[in-house]
């Protein structure tokens, strides 16, 4: 089974036409002010409004109330909220869109932690502080496999063209999340990052993955 791709951060149209004409399964849409790949509600719906239709639409959020958040989904018809900001489990449940959230991961304690969470899929990004994602570092990975023998696992946290294939060979999610490390400036998608990129996931090869991507969130 091949791992699906979100490419995140995208903040203009251009961007958004290059990861789907490159196999994006997802694009991420990032709804946090101090982020650098920031984007208004406003200037993504237009994105979204050029997209093919099978091309799933996520926004990212940190912080940011249930509603406030199903206001954004509607206005630009997202088809899945991420959680990036340590919210609790509950919070899923006051989504008007499926969600999914993200855990940062420190330390080899951190597995066990995220093992025993009730989530249907996670995501796992490498812990830092004061930073909410696009760090561009990467984390054990070995910890993401352990954390995939009890959920499906979308992989994030510095992939790159070149260490991508490697990830995938010993975390074995269900699916990878890029975005500082495919950019030519923060906010802006370099075409030759990102095409080398999904390069690297093609021939990462067919190892079967653990859980399972049809229930993955992207």
């Amino acid at each position: 089974m091949s791992v699906r791709v979100k490419i995140c951060g995208i903040t203009h149209a251009e961007d958004a036409r290059l990861a789907e004409a490159c196999g994006a399964h997802a694009l991420g849409f990032i709804f946090y002010a101090p982020s650098p790949r920031a984007v208004t509600p406003e200037d993504a719906a237009a994105i979204v409004n050029l997209l093919h239709p099978y091309t799933l639409r996520v926004g990212v959020f940190v912080g940011e109330s249930p509603q406030r958040m199903n206001e954004i989904a509607e206005l630009c018809q997202l088809d899945r909220i991420q959680l990036h900001g340590g919210e609790p489990h509950e919070m899923l449940a006051m989504l008007n869109r499926p969600g999914y959230r993200a855990f940062k991961l420190k330390a080899q304690g951190d597995v066990a932690r995220v093992q025993s969470e009730p989530d249907s899929t996670v995501m796992l990004d490498t812990h830092a502080e004061q930073l909410h994602g696009g760090t561009g570092h990467a984390f054990n990975w070995e910890w993401a496999r352990q954390v995939g023998r009890h959920h499906p696992v979308i992989l994030a946290g510095g992939l790159a063209p070149d260490n991508v294939a490697e990830a995938i060979r010993i975390a074995r999610p269900v699916a990878v999340d890029a975005s500082s490390s495919l950019e030519a400036a923060p906010g802006r998608k370099d075409p030759a990052k990102v095409e080398a990129f999904f390069r690297a996931v093609a021939h990462a090869g067919t190892e079967p993955r653990q859980g399972s991507a049809t229930h993955a969130a992207v």
